[in-house]
């Protein structure tokens, strides 16, 4: 996936507006402009259509982080340069608060089977014997999965 396609999930799934796009920049330690945003957010063949960096992206979900969970004393938020789907699942995991039993339902509920162990080898560090590369189509799973859950409350 690329990171506009997450961004534009992650926008639909929680309904966010401009505004709040803006905000969740910023509270990552980003200042965008509406003009950015609109252009990441355009489809990819739109005229205008910029894309995302890992920097900007990492910022946004830094911000998600802020948002979901509030800002953690003494640590400072630093945005990754180099993104990958292992992070990009990790920092949704720990915006939304996530367990593995909670993952494992999301993604249950857009009928893909995964199992805890599977799981547990996305979230280990990339150096561990069991360390797994998260695969865009269980990341793509997983966004449909919180698009479920989500949206249909």
């Amino acid at each position: 996936m690329t990171n506009n396609d997450v961004l534009r999930k992650v926008r639909f799934i929680f309904d966010f507006n401009d505004n709040k796009m803006i905000e969740l920049f910023g509270m990552g330690g980003l200042k965008v402009t509406r003009s950015e945003v609109s252009d990441w957010l355009k489809q990819d063949e739109a005229e205008g259509f910029q894309a995302c960096k890992d920097v900007e992206l990492a910022s946004f979900l830094n911000g998600l982080i802020v948002l979901k969970r509030g800002v953690k004393d003494g640590v400072e938020n630093i945005a990754e340069t180099r993104l990958t789907n292992n992070i990009i699942f990790t920092k949704l995991k720990i915006a939304l608060s996530l367990q593995a039993e909670d993952i494992l339902a999301i993604i249950d509920m857009a009928n893909f089977k995964l199992s805890r162990h599977e799981l547990s080898a996305f979230f280990r560090r990339p150096t561990h014997k069991h360390y797994r590369e998260c695969q865009n189509q269980v990341l793509r799973q997983f966004l449909q999965g919180l698009q479920l859950k989500y949206r249909s409350l």
